[in-house]
């Protein structure tokens, strides 16, 4: 997204720059910046006032006569462990300090704004089959912690994709295809066939997280 199309969309949202900037969670003088394009509007930025103003349109189209009420809008703002702050999320996965300076990722509709949320960037191809399921190297995918009390009883993995976030092999992007409850083991499976499956212990798991959602840029499958 450019700083026209940034602005003229603003302007369809009848949002001051004080209005959207507060929205995004940033400061006035970023948007300003942004409109002059003295600097890039980020990806995460770009997608949640486009899914703004589509929310907008579809509001007056099913009711023309009502207006949409941003300030009523629910924004939860998600950390983000990208590509490049993974490997500091792995040790300081439990610094909360750590973790508010994490950049962060708007969500209005996509969370129920009860547990822990995080985002992680999409790295490899392990989860790519060219299927509509595939998880895509770059894609923003937002999870859901799974409380560690929950692992001791079958996981719902059946209805569930899962981020595991290991001791020694890192952050992992799976399927969960078996979960043996009695040995803690559970088996992981890539979408990517030249992937095979293997088996780890859930004793060297420091997080688990269900995939909630994905973000993908709009030019991609």
């Amino acid at each position: 997204m450019n700083y026209l199309e940034f602005k003229e969309i603003r302007k369809k949202l009848n949002m001051k720059q004080a209005d959207i900037a507060k929205s995004i969670g940033v400061g006035t003088r970023a948007v300003q910046y942004w409109e002059k394009g003295e600097r890039k509007i980020p990806e995460t930025t770009a997608y949640f006032v486009t899914n703004l103003l589509l929310e907008q349109e579809k509001q007056q189209h099913e009711d023309s006569a009502s207006p949409v009420v941003f300030s009523d809008m629910k924004i939860m703002y998600v950390p983000l462990a990208n590509q490049y702050a993974q490997a500091g999320y792995l040790s300081r996965f439990a610094d909360e300090e750590y973790i508010e300076t994490l950049p962060t990722i708007p969500f209005t509709d996509d969370v129920e704004h009860r547990g822990e949320y995080m985002c992680f960037e999409v790295r490899g191809d392990s989860m790519d089959d060219g299927s509509y399921e595939s998880y895509l190297e770059g894609d923003i995918i937002l999870c859901r912690n799974v409380r560690q009390d929950y692992w001791m009883s079958k996981l719902h993995y059946d209805k569930w994709d899962f981020v595991i976030v290991h001791k020694e092999k890192g952050i992992l992007i799976k399927r969960i295809i078996n979960h043996d409850v009695e040995k803690g083991i559970i088996t992981l499976h890539s979408l990517n066939e030249y992937y095979d499956d293997f088996e780890i212990h859930l004793q060297d798991v420091a997080k688990l997280f269900n995939i909630i959602s994905t973000r993908r840029k709009n030019n991609r499958r």
